[in-house]
Order: C-alpha cells, then structure tokens, then sequence
C-alpha cells in the first residue's frame, strides 16, 4: 500500500519504481496518498491495500506487451485485487466481464472460462490498468479528481515514451481520451465502445479487438496472448 511515513516510498514492483519516482515526489501525490490513506482507515475500500499496485508488480515494466484500461476498481465485497475487469477465483462474473468473454468466444472459439481472475492475461504481459486504483465500497468512482487520474496518465506516458510496439486497448470514452498521450507511430491503438451491458452492443461486440492484438504481437515478432 502507500507508506503511512512518506509518499515517495510506494510498495511497487521495482522496474515501476524507478521510473514512477519522480511522480511519488510531487505534491499531487503526496496529496493522493494523504486521501488513500483516510479513506482506508475510515470506510472500507477496494481492493485491499496491499493489492492497490497488484497491475504493477503482476506485470514489471519491460513485460508489458498489451495495456488493458479500466476504470476504477470494482466495488463489492471480494471482486477487486488489483487488475481491471478482472475478479478474484469463485466470485461471480460482473456484466463487462461477462461481455468480454462473450467476445473472446465470439473471435477466438475459445469457451467462457470458469475463473475470471484475469491474472493468467497479466503474467502473459497484459497490463491491467484501472484510471483510478481505488474505490470506496458501493460508491462508484468515490475515489476519482483526487490524483489517480494524474498519476495513470503519466504511467500511460511513460510506456508510450520508453517502450514500443505495444498494443493498446481503450474501450468506452473515458479510456478513448487516453490515446492522447500514446504516440500512434510507435504502438498499436484499439478503440471501441465499453464492454459494459449499456454499451457493449454500440460497438464493442464485434470489435475483434483480441484477434487484432495477436495478429499485431505476432507481426513484430512476439508470442500471442492465450485469451
């Protein structure tokens, strides 16, 4: 979690740390940390704290090969760890990620799985990244304008900066806004609506989206993710 003592010794994966540094330095996320820190002590919030940077230390940052954007964490009992869209073994599976299996199946013919801990995509290099990292229980977004937004662009910024032939995948218009900070000669950029049961039929079902990704990794020479 964020260090109750100083902002800049965040608990995260070490190739993330030494190029998210600078960013534990300044004010906003002194701030940040300040607010996480409360609202973790004063209600319950999702996921566990121990589990706010889970995206990061899953998938170090030179094994990035695909970012995944989400939102903000789920916000019931036992669904969040870290990973967007992604639920902890045995929990029942939320509508979006009910639909993203729904394409899955529809693209690849592979069958729905009985699990929906997507930690199996993070080790493959799939970057689970949610905009904000927390959430209060029952209270959607409750956590957003407070410095989480400022902190995942800059992690946005930073894998378009360093990295190359990535595959980025922004689904709904909050995560579409976000190909801004992606240089588009250097990385693959998938768009489309929101798996979410309110969007998914304007243009997320159908958007092969997981078929494109792989053909991308395989033409820049790289192994396709096991969806």
């Amino acid at each position: 979690m964020l260090n109750a003592q100083c902002s800049m010794n965040v608990r995260i994966e070490e190739s993330w740390k030494a190029r998210l540094d600078k960013e534990f330095e300044k004010p906003y996320f002194e701030e940040l940390t300040q607010f996480v820190r409360s609202e973790y002590g004063s209600c319950v919030c999702y996921p566990p704290g121990k589990l706010i940077f889970n995206a990061f230390d899953t998938t170090p940052f030179d094994k990035v090969r695909v970012v995944i954007l989400g939102q903000d964490p789920y916000h019931e009992p036992n669904q969040a760890h870290g990973l967007c869209f992604s639920v902890n073994d045995g929990v029942q599976f939320p509508p979006s990620l009910q639909n993203i299996f729904k394409e899955i199946e529809a693209e690849t013919g592979a069958p729905i799985p009985q699990s929906g801990n997507l930690t199996r995509w993070a080790q493959q290099g799939v970057f689970l990244l949610n905009t904000c990292l927390s959430v209060r229980e029952h209270q959607a977004f409750s956590h957003s304008g407070h410095g989480w937004e400022t902190f995942t662009d800059a992690v946005i910024s930073t894998l378009s900066r360093e990295r190359e032939g990535l595959v980025f995948m922004l689904w709904g218009a909050p995560a579409g806004k976000k190909a801004a900070l992606i240089d588009a000669n250097k990385h693959c950029i998938l768009r489309s609506a929101h798996p979410s049961p309110l969007s998914a039929y304007r243009g997320f079902f159908g958007n092969n989206h997981f078929n494109l990704c792989n053909q991308y990794l395989q033409a820049h020479g790289q192994q396709p993710i096991q969806w």
